[in-house]
């Protein structure tokens, strides 16, 4: 589930996995599958941080909360609304908790989610630029401090909450951690991924 995370322009934001079936991540109002914000994360690691860095990217964008839905209603199975509530009624919350799990085969179903974002989001352009000193990143309108984009990517490490099942990871995760280790990049240094 998504966690709280602190950024610089914005105060609190949510950050996370939403539905364990999906490998889709909110960032607040930013939608993105994980396999491509890896990426996006991969092709940052792998530039060497002399020289500021930018990309360019695309996201699905809600800007009504109530298309983006209601995660606890959608949880529980009481009320089904937006984007996260067709979400839910298609791969609703487990019954039994012992298998609530974040599935490494989420990236499978991206066809299907996507059908049902287009319904509510809009698909922008945004970019992603880190600092020359690799002391900040913004993606979009949101920028976050070095400390908080780590525990980011610390949190898809882990598959978020409730983590990954099985503690199996995609090959799109274990591809980020070993250029995030390998990578020069002061944005980087240091980084610790729990087992």
């Amino acid at each position: 589930m998504p966690l709280s995370f602190n950024s610089v322009s914005h105060g609190t934001i949510a950050f996370g996995f939403f539905n364990i079936d999906s490998d889709m991540l909110l960032l607040d109002h930013y939608f993105f599958f994980a396999n491509e914000l890896c990426e996006y994360i991969s092709d940052i690691a792998e530039s060497d941080g002399k020289e500021s860095f930018k990309m360019i990217c695309h996201v699905y964008y809600i800007s009504d909360n109530e298309d983006i839905g209601d995660l606890v209603g959608a949880i529980q199975g009481t009320q089904y609304t937006g984007f996260i509530g067709e979400l839910y009624e298609r791969f609703p919350f487990p019954k039994n908790l012992e298998v609530f799990k974040q599935m490494s085969n989420g990236f499978r179903k991206q066809a299907i989610v996507k059908e049902i974002i287009e319904k509510y989001a809009r698909y922008i352009e945004i970019s992603i630029a880190v600092k020359k000193s690799g002391q900040g990143v913004e993606i979009g309108a949101y920028e976050f401090n070095r400390a908080s984009f780590r525990e980011m990517i610390k949190y898809i490490w882990r598959g978020g909450y409730p983590r990954w099942k099985d503690e199996k990871r995609p090959d799109y995760v274990m591809v980020l951690r070993e250029k995030v280790e390998r990578s020069c990049n002061g944005l980087f240094k240091g980084i610790v991924f729990d087992e």
